[in-house]
């Protein structure tokens, strides 16, 4: 059994895709990957790397907030780049977000991201 997680405090998919912002089964919560979008805007947040992953992470928390649980509890996350050379970037802005106990993570470099975006960021967490 899945269940659908929707929240208003997070951007709805992008241009009307077809797919959930995250599904909940089986305890865990699996959040779609999440782009530097705020709830309602269709422009990615101007700004570095940093300022865009801040807004990654207030979508993925949003998220997570509404299918009952928090970052504290990802298990793991995949880190989309446009470009390697943003790693430093997003990696401090990530560690304030992750805890003391990190999750598993991968990091990889992609040709393209949907509207330029320069990061985007899935995860699973339990529940």
């Amino acid at each position: 059994m899945k269940d659908v997680v929707r929240t208003e405090a997070a951007p709805a998919p992008f241009q009307g895709a077809p797919y959930s912002q995250a599904i909940k089964a089986n305890g865990f919560v699996f959040v779609s990957g999440q782009l530097s979008l705020k709830p309602g805007d269709k422009e990615l947040t101007a700004g570095d790397i940093g300022s865009q992953t801040e807004q990654v992470f207030a979508n993925l928390r949003a998220i997570l907030e509404e299918a009952g649980t928090s970052l504290d509890n990802v298990v793991k996350t995949t880190v989309f780049l446009q470009d390697l050379g943003d790693f430093a970037g997003m990696n401090e802005v990530y560690a304030k977000h992750v805890g003391e106990r990190p999750p598993a993570r991968s990091t990889v470099e992609v040709a393209a991201l949907p509207s330029g975006a320069r990061v985007e960021i899935e995860a699973i967490a339990t529940i």
